[in-house]
């Protein structure tokens, strides 16, 4: 679908107003937003306010070597067409401007329903660009996100809590990992269709994104479990973060249609200290164990890591994590 012209800025960058003018006059026949500059440095002040979609420029704009002011222009060419306009029609000054990041050269005196063509032509490449990275950051979320509670999924949880961790190191900070289980939840299945279960998890999941911040790093790590990755928190400021989440589950009501229950969840978690070696897949191992006391005493509470905890669940997930990665890379 083809973009309003309004929506597309323009800048026209040449020394003499009379070229100028002829450049921007067939732009404006199209209704594209123009704005044009006879001053180099102008036109920096400009750029630092105003982002154009294309920048159609004389080389010989600049005051001192064109080629120079050309490269100097790289840095807004990201999601920028740049067009070089020019009466110079020598191979090299083509293949020079084309290999500084130009879209287009087009030679001046010009036809003008030419011209703007080949302005219509950049803005397809554009749009086609920008079509892609959409489509690669969707593509990148399948890869990453858990589509039933849109919380990150176990394939990245491990590699995004390896970097959290070297950073904490780093920087003298602590990590925590939060195992986050919910209680009796087989009931859920037993006593509904499983699509209630769904709906119960998903709910769950928008619960847990309310509660965190854009630093912390929350995952479906399998069925109704939940792991949490909190940076730079304080062992105060974790248990009162267990606490509120914990809460907020055991005073919702999940409904939909005639299915209506209420839920508890156990939570435990454990914490890097400043100077230890530790890996990723312990930190974890050690927020299981202090899931599983909270299991033991009760379920419905918080229970930080200690080392003289012991529980009877001594299966190391990690592992199993790994099983899972490794069968689902052989069939693809």
């Amino acid at each position: 679908m083809r973009k309003d012209p309004k929506h597309r800025p323009i800048l026209v960058l040449d020394e003499d107003p009379e070229t100028l003018e002829l450049m921007m006059e067939p732009l404006r026949w199209e209704g594209y937003d123009v704005r044009g500059l006879t001053s180099p440095n102008e036109t920096t002040e400009f750029l630092n306010f105003w982002k154009p979609q294309m920048i159609i420029v004389d080389p010989d704009f600049s005051n001192h070597d064109g080629m120079a002011y050309l490269n100097s222009l790289a840095g807004h060419l990201d999601s920028t067409s740049l067009i070089v306009v020019s009466s110079n029609s020598s191979s090299d000054h083509i293949t020079q401007c084309l290999d500084l990041g130009a879209s287009d050269y087009i030679i001046s005196p010009f036809v003008p329903v030419e011209f703007l063509a080949r302005v219509r032509t950049q803005f397809r490449f554009l749009d086609a660009k920008e079509e892609l990275v959409k489509a690669n950051q969707r593509l990148h979320e399948l890869v990453e996100i858990d589509d039933l509670t849109g919380l990150f999924n176990m394939r990245s949880i491990y590699q995004k809590l390896d970097f959290e961790m070297e950073r904490g190191k780093r920087f003298g900070r602590t990590v925590t990992a939060v195992m986050i289980d919910m209680d009796n939840f087989k009931s859920v299945n037993d006593g509904h269709d499983h699509l209630f279960g769904s709906h119960v998890l998903s709910e769950v999941g928008k619960i847990i994104k309310s509660c965190t911040r854009n630093i912390d790093i929350p995952a479906r790590y399998g069925g109704d479990e939940f792991l949490i990755v909190l940076s730079e928190t304080p062992l105060a400021g974790v248990e009162v973060f267990c606490e509120r989440l914990r809460k907020k589950v055991e005073q919702a009501v999940f409904s939909h249609e005639a299915d209506s229950i209420k839920l508890t969840l156990s939570i435990g978690f454990a914490s890097t200290s400043v100077g230890e070696i530790i890996t990723p897949k312990e930190l974890v191992r050690r927020a299981d164990v202090a899931l599983y006391e909270a299991k033991h005493r009760g379920r419905n509470q918080t229970v930080a890591y200690e080392p003289g905890i012991k529980s009877n669940y001594n299966v190391d997930k990690s592992a199993v994590i790994d099983f899972i990665n490794k069968k689902s890379k052989t069939a693809s």
